[in-house]
């Protein structure tokens, strides 16, 4: 083999092998959505699918079908059916396939460009002649810095794994949040329905009364106006309570009469004892995923700086080898000419130094290196708020349990003692009932506020979105007279 034919031959393998290096397979249509997949379900503890094509479309159909057959959909089944049904996720997840197809094409970047081309004459009076010409170019620079650059690539393509993880946790976590925004809002409205019923009674007994004479004026508007306030509060809880719902239908990408779905009557006790996170503020310095994508953004930054640094005086290097074919017909005979030529071309910015593009990737680097630091920080302040709302909202809400209602219902049946013994007024006992209605919603309220803190760990922990932790008291769910029926 001759040394022409040697260097030809290493052209074209060395990018050959260069780029048979990278173990990822970039070029898969689900390139990195498993890893996505299993990072988001330890936190989730649920299954996500990324629907390619129709086959995958229907299998979901069918998953969700079946999860909507239920008679009352619970927090689990809402979070699963969001995960498999929501658009938009499936939409973030092809941020992903873009971040696979750009590593994909940096690693095709190395490979040699083939050019062919055939020209010929045939004119009378002039002989006949064809030239047929071929090129092959290697850019030189481009495989010299294929390292930087595919890890660079590798890097924007694990931080969008990460980041589809987090779409994944904070679509679970904003849909958690809904459910338990919608039930303690149904259950708030029964609540509700019961005071409207006892303003109800005390209007029409003020009215009796006041019509015998026994009761001014001003006794019977003070009744007359409790019961009016309180339809209208009634009213505006209908509509929260169908908004409620509807942020639950959006969550789990419902449409047509998947909407006519249940949810229970009322939220689920508390538990018995509290999740032990002590060491939750080391375990999201460890676990987030956010923090992680700051991480991979440093590194890549660094990475971005030395590529920077060492293109910065040549910007362009391309080896090129032409060979053409000449054949020619010349006084009957035809004449064949080959001729080999070969070149490299380099570009120096005689006028660009680069120190501008350096300058660049130095606040490039910094900016990541703060950014990350910042995060830390917050992440850490993140952690230990989230515990600490969890576990004073428990404290708070078992005192509603076993102090505030116990205390009004023993008022509520000493009253109705006293009723009965002719001690107090009607309009007494049914101020005492309205009372402890009032703190029955306030315990309702405090019971929502703990499951929505419960809702945060796991989103604190591994990234995503965080709610606030509590929610609007007049946040309510369906129809005050369907409240005391059962779910929606």
């Amino acid at each position: 083999m001759t040394l022409r034919n040697i260097k030809l031959v290493s052209a074209l393998a060395l990018p050959l092998v260069a780029a048979g290096c990278v173990t990822t397979d970039y070029s898969a249509v689900d390139s990195g959505f498993a890893n996505a997949s299993l990072k988001s379900g330890e936190a989730t503890g649920k299954q996500t699918v990324w629907i390619q094509n129709q086959k995958q479309a229907q299998a979901v159909r069918d998953r969700v079908k079946a999860l909507m057959a239920k008679k009352t959909i619970d927090v689990e089944t809402a979070v699963q059916v969001a995960l498999l049904n929501n658009r938009s996720l499936q939409a973030s997840y092809a941020d992903l396939g873009d971040s696979a197809a750009d590593a994909w094409q940096t690693q095709l970047s190395v490979f040699p460009r083939f050019s062919v081309g055939l020209s010929g004459i045939a004119t009378p009076g002039l002989e006949a002649y064809r030239v047929l010409e071929g090129a092959i170019a290697t850019n030189i620079l481009a495989l010299a810095t294929y390292d930087k650059n595919i890890r660079i690539a590798d890097n924007r393509f694990r931080q969008a794994q990460l980041k589809a993880a987090i779409a994944t946790v904070s679509l679970a976590a904003e849909t958690r949040r809904a459910w338990i925004n919608a039930v303690a809002a149904w259950e708030n409205v029964a609540y509700l329905n019961q005071a409207k019923n006892a303003a109800d009674a005390a209007s029409e007994l003020a009215k009796k009364i006041g019509e015998a004479g026994s009761l001014p004026k001003i006794g019977q508007a003070r009744e007359h106006v409790f019961y009016a306030e309180l339809t209208g509060e009634t009213a505006k809880a209908r509509l929260e309570a169908k908004l409620a719902k509807e942020e639950l239908i959006r969550l789990m990408g419902l449409a047509g009469s998947d909407v006519d779905f249940q949810i229970p009557n009322r939220l689920p006790n508390l538990p018995k004892t509290l999740i032990r996170r002590d060491d939750i503020e080391a375990e999201a310095i460890h676990k987030r995923m956010d923090l992680q994508v700051a991480r991979l953004e440093l590194q890549a930054a660094a990475k971005a700086y030395d590529l920077t640094n060492a293109t910065r005086i040549v910007t362009d290097i391309e080896l090129v080898g032409t060979w053409e074919k000449e054949r020619e017909r010349e006084d009957g005979r035809i004449v064949s000419d080959i001729s080999r030529t070969g070149a490299l071309e380099f570009t120096i910015p005689i006028f660009d130094s680069g120190q501008a593009r350096l300058r660049k990737g130095e606040l490039a680097y910094m900016r990541s290196a703060n950014q990350l630091a910042a995060l830390a920080v917050n992440v850490r302040s993140e952690a230990r708020s989230a515990y600490v709302s969890y576990k004073s909202n428990y404290d708070i809400a078992r005192h509603y349990r076993n102090n505030v209602l116990p205390l009004r219902s023993a008022i509520e049946q000493q009253s109705m003692l006293n009723y009965n013994g002719m001690i107090t007024s009607t309009f007494e006992l049914i101020a005492d009932s309205r009372e402890k209605i009032d703190s029955t919603i306030l315990a309702v309220n405090a019971k929502r506020d703990f499951w929505l803190a419960e809702a945060n760990l796991a989103p604190v922990v591994y990234g995503g979105s965080v709610g606030s932790g509590s929610a609007a008291a007049e946040t309510e769910v369906a129809s005050a007279e369907a409240a005391p029926a059962g779910g929606h």
